[in-house]
This record gives C-alpha cells, sequence and structure tokens, in this order.
C-alpha cells in the first residue's frame, strides 16, 4: 500500500528533500590541525612582558601541545607572508627551547629577530638575539655562538643594543675559547683590559677564565687574585653588588687552586666563602670534599658534608610545589659522604651512601664509580668493584650526543681506573 501511495503522490518526496535541504548539516568536528592554528592566533594577540612570561611558563609545561604546535609554526616562519607575530615567534622559540627542541627554537629565533631588526627595536633585539646566543652556547654550537654574537656587534642599533655589546663580547670571547681558539680569545680580551684601565676587574675575570680554560693555571689564578684586590678596593660598587662579585670570584679561584694541587690555598678561599654565607651547601662540601680526598681534618670533613646535606635538605622543603622527583639529595654531596666515611674506613656506611648516589642519573659519574669500586674492594667484594669500575668507564665513552665531551679531569680519572681494572 505504502509503494502504491507514493507513486500516486510524486510531489511528496520533493517536500521531505525540501525539508531535508532546510535542516544545517551537522558540523564537521574540528581538527587538531585547526586547534593548533587557533592556538597560534590567540599567541599572535598577544601583548605586555607579564602576559609573555605567562605563555611561555604554559607552553613549556604542555610538552606534547606546544611541540604540535611547532611542528605547525616552524613551517609559518618562511612564509613571506608573516602569519606570525614578533610576540608569538618570541614565546614560542623560548618554549621550544626549554623543551630542547633546538631546531624549532633556532628557527623561531631567527625568525623574531629578523623582525626585530626590521622594526628597529632594540628591546626585541635583545630578546631574540640573547635567545639565540644563549641557545647556541648552551648547545655547545660554539662556531654558531661565535658568528651571531659578531653580527650583533656590527649593528647600528639605539641605547638598549649598544648596552648589550659588552655582554654579546664576553659570550663571544667564551665561544672562542671554548673551540679552543685560545689566542684570539686573549687577544680580544686583552684590549678589554687594556681599555678598563688599572683600576678595572670586570675584562680581567673574563681574562682569568679563559686562562683557566688554556689550562694556563698559574696566569689564571694571578689574574683572579688581582680580581679581588680590585673589588676590595673599589668603592663605586653598591655593598651587595661586591659581595656577589667577591663571592663569585672566590670560588672560581677556589677551583683554579684545586688544578694547580694547592689544596690549602683552595681551602682558604672555601674558608672565606662560609665566613660569608655559612650555609650555603656548596661551600660546605666543597671544602669537606676537598679535605677528604686529600686525607685532611676527616672529622671536620665528615661535619661539614653533613651540614651540607642537612642545608640542601632544608632548602628543598621552602620550595613552593616541588615536584616528588626533585625531592632528593644531592648525588655530589652523597659521594663527599661516602668518600670521607671510606677515609675513616668505614666502609659498611660508605657503601650505603655511595650506593644511593650513582642510583641518581647525576650521579652516574666516573669519579664516583671509582669511589664505590674503592669501597667494594675495601669490603672484599672484588667482581663488584670491577663491575663498577667498569660502568665508570662507560660513562665516560658513551656519552650522549649531545653531552659535553669528556674533560681532562674525567680522562685522568679513566686512565686510573683502567689501571685499576689491570691490577685486579
Amino acid at each position: 500500500m505504502a509503494t502504491a501511495y507514493f507513486q500516486r503522490s510524486p510531489g511528496l518526496w520533493a517536500l521531505l528533500a525540501a525539508a531535508l535541504l532546510a535542516v544545517p548539516a551537522p558540523a564537521a568536528p574540528a581538527t587538531d590541525d585547526d586547534a593548533q592554528r587557533a592556538r597560534i592566533q590567540e599567541l599572535n594577540q598577544l601583548t605586555g612582558a607579564d602576559t609573555l612570561d605567562g605563555a611561555i611558563k604554559q607552553l613549556t609545561e604542555d610538552a606534547a601541545g606546544t611541540k604540535k604546535l611547532l611542528a605547525l609554526a616552524v613551517p609559518m616562519t618562511k612564509d613571506k607572508k608573516k602569519p606570525l607575530s614578533y610576540n608569538a615567534a618570541y614565546v614560542l622559540a623560548r618554549a621550544a627551547q626549554d623543551l630542547k627542541e633546538i631546531d624549532a627554537s633556532e628557527a623561531l629565533y631567527r625568525y623574531g629577530a629578523d623582525e626585530a631588526l626590521r622594526l628597529r627595536s632594540g628591546q626585541k633585539m635583545a630578546q631574540t638575539f640573547g635567545g639565540l646566543i644563549d641557545l647556541y652556547y648552551e648547545n655547545r654550537k660554539f662556531d654558531k655562538t661565535e658568528q651571531l654574537c659578531k653580527e650583533f656587534l656590527e649593528i647600528e642599533g639605539n641605547e638598549t643594543v649598544e648596552q648589550l655589546k659588552l655582554p654579546v663580547m664576553e659570550r663571544m670571547i667564551q665561544a672562542l675559547a671554548r673551540q679552543k681558539k685560545f689566542e684570539q680569545a686573549l687577544k680580544t680580551v686583552n684590549n678589554l683590559v687594556e681599555r678598563e684601565g688599572e683600576d678595572g676587574w670586570w675584562a680581567l675575570q673574563l681574562k682569568g677564565w679563559v686562562l683557566r680554560e688554556a689550562e694556563k693555571n698559574d696566569e689564571a689564578a694571578k689574574a683572579i687574585e688581582k680580581v679581588l684586590e680590585r673589588l676590595n678596593a673599589d668603592k663605586t660598587l653598591p655593598k651587595e653588588r661586591k659581595a656577589r662579585y667577591v663571592e663569585r670570584n672566590r670560588y672560581f679561584l677556589s677551583s683554579v687552586y684545586i688544578d694547580l694541587k694547592d689544596v690549602n690555598k683552595a681551602a682558604e678561599q672555601l674558608k672565606a666563602l662560609l665566613e660569608m654565607k655559612p650555609d650555603d651547601p656548596t661551600y660546605n662540601n666543597d671544602l669537606g670534599y676537598i679535605w677528604a680526598d686529600h686525607d685532611m681534618n676527616l672529622d671536620e670533613a665528615e661535619k661539614l658534608i653533613r651540614k651540607a646535606l642537612n642545608e640542601d635538605r632544608k632548602q628543598r622543603k621552602a620550595v613552593p610545589d616541588l615536584r616528588p622527583e626533585d625531592d632528593k639529595d644531592n648525588a655530589a654531596y652523597l659521594d663527599s659522604l661516602g668518600w670521607v666515611l671510606y677515609k675513616k674506613k668505614n666502609y659498611k656506611e660508605a657503601r650505603e651512601w655511595l650506593e644511593q648516589a650513582v642510583k641518581d642519573k647525576e650521579g652516574q659519574h666516573i669519579e664516583i664509580y671509582d669511589h664505590l669500586g674503592d669501597v667494594y674492594k675495601a669490603l672484599g667484594m672484588k667482581d663488584e668493584a670491577i663491575a663498577t669500575w667498569k660502568k665508570g668507564i662507560e660513562s665516560v665513552e658513551k656519552k650522549p650526543a649531545d653531552a659535553p665531551p669528556p674533560s681532562k679531569r674525567e680522562l685522568e680519572r679513566k686512565a686510573a681506573v683502567e689501571k685499576k681494572i689491570k691490577e685486579n
């Protein structure tokens, strides 16, 4: 019956079709790509320093989402229509840098730098050139650091740009030294020292750093000793700033003295630092460790190292919203405590602290493995000692591609450990 009815009423189909056309079709679901484009449009509208900082924080915390955003944003840097605002490019570059997305960060910083140059904005040049210089230096791209610093130094800009040229010069000298272009680095820094005159100390401290990189430790120590003399004589520096500069140079000098194997002079600097900051974990640990490592003042060394651990724990407790995975003892301090206990022949307790140290990724270092191996050997655990020493060698030979190359100290330790393995 229904079929016959419709056959007799051909106009009904037309009425039904018209009714269906009048009803809007359901909207197609928004794609992930659409959501990312909308987010970029939001970033394009950002203004104000606090707003930018907040956006960077949000992007860094949402690592997965931001990586998708970067995949869409990076190709936009090559679009002649300039679909990214300067602020969008800058916050994305910063977030990419924090997330170790190096190529994306580089592309976005460069895009932002081009925009800053076009706008002749000193502040924007500082943000993007400074960010890109830091990106290169942090990731050991020292040749690119050097070239970008030179590029910035050639910019004729406003007062902001001119004020930045000295720190950029510093970074360029450091990049030259990291490439072992010591002659060029020293020539450049000597020009700065001469320009500063006999009372200057800023360029001289940079020269001390370059000399240490060049393994000219005697000259480095003399330079920093003179820096401290000049700082103490400087009547123009505000008290707090002077204290910070003195602290930084004393600590650097203590490490130079250690390289020179002058433990007493290194200890003098660390004692002076502890007079300034008696509860500082680093200074307590370092003085305790160098004494322990040279079989000196072992009881006092143990007290200092235990204090370093306790003060470090207090500092962590004072951090709001500290992530559980970050609430852990410093592996270097654990190593120091294990090592001083070993020196005091308390091998059982030393083992506990050193085993705890190497559980942490930061503690998987040849020096700490070497210490733990020595403890195992003292406990009669020869197989464990050899296995641990081998792990130490692997930590030097199998460093991640983005890690710094082995230092001279690490290579010397590696040779000593290899000798132990052969002898055992």
